[in-house]
């Protein structure tokens, strides 16, 4: 469950680190809270596709306010995440206590997740084994953004990097980037189950920026991202363990300790092979004049 939900984080994450929009996944991650609460209130089931379709119009809303307050105000970008994220979760909080107090939506759900608690799900049969339905619907997920990103490569790749490129070979842009944010809001909600919303970003965010460290070829990027997912769940669990704390925090602060990993000896920007670097330079410079 932990590499299910670390999975499809990791490669989203990786296009949000390229974009310089790491800020927007914590948005998303905390507006969603609303969107659930609405679909809850109409269908009362918290196991109702209809809750990850609120999800995604959440952070739909939550990425349009971004950009129109951004685009239309002096306020710049960051701000604009601060001001809408903020706003957006506290009605969100607010309305978990107005309808929802006595329903398992609560606060403690959606910041630490309950990742123990998945073994006591319902489960369905498959392939012979009974499995938690969580594990069924994070699994689904997963492989649904690994077919996107395959699919829609090329335009994922152009639109991150170069806009303007994108829209020459009649890609929209604003398009691939307000249908990224709703799916990103699809995968957050299918991740509350286990993580919460909060650590969420973590795994947004480490996985991409680690493999960002030791490669600058996009697609090695991403493999390198799913390997972290792997790593980090399978250590995250061992920590766990180890220490008999939050199975979720410790999933994200085994991802931590790749990441310092990446930072100190990734061999695109490591620190130790910047050193190196450094130093070889004047023997390099002696070599040439001789």
């Amino acid at each position: 469950m932990c590499f299910l939900v670390a999975l499809p984080c990791a490669q989203l994450g990786t296009f949000l680190v390229l974009r310089r929009m790491s800020l927007v996944g914590d948005a998303i991650s905390h507006s969603v809270l609303p969107g659930i609460v609405v679909a809850f209130l109409f269908v009362g089931d918290l196991a109702s596709p209809w809750l990850l379709i609120g999800a995604a119009v959440a952070g739909l809303l939550v990425t349009v306010l971004i950009e129109q307050i951004h685009q239309r105000t002096r306020i710049k970008q960051d701000s604009a995440i601060g001001i809408a994220f903020t706003s957006l979760f506290a009605l969100g909080v607010v309305m978990l206590s107005l309808y929802l107090d006595k329903v398992h939506l609560d606060q403690q759900c959606v910041v630490e997740g309950s990742l123990g608690d998945i073994l006591h799900y319902d489960t369905v049969a498959l392939l012979g084994f009974d499995v938690p339905t969580p594990v069924v619907s994070m699994g689904v997920v997963a492989a649904l953004t690994m077919v996107i990103i395959v699919v829609f490569y090329r335009v994922l790749m152009l639109s991150s990097f170069d806009a303007g490129l994108a829209a020459s070979f009649g890609y929209k842009p604003m398009v691939v980037h307000y249908a990224l944010m709703a799916f990103l809001s699809v995968v957050v909600v299918a991740a509350f189950q286990a993580v919460g919303a909060i650590l969420v970003i973590a795994l947004l965010i480490l996985p991409g920026a680690s493999a960002y460290l030791c490669s600058h070829k996009l697609k090695t990027i991403l493999i390198l991202a799913s390997l972290h997912a792997f790593l980090s769940s399978l250590i995250g669990i061992y920590i766990h363990v180890w220490t008999n704390g939050n199975q979720s925090a410790a999933v994200v602060v085994a991802g931590l300790g790749l990441f310092l990993l990446a930072w100190l000896f990734g061999p695109a920007d490591g620190v130790v092979v910047r050193a190196i670097h450094r130093r070889a330079k004047p023997v390099s410079e002696v070599v040439g004049h001789s």
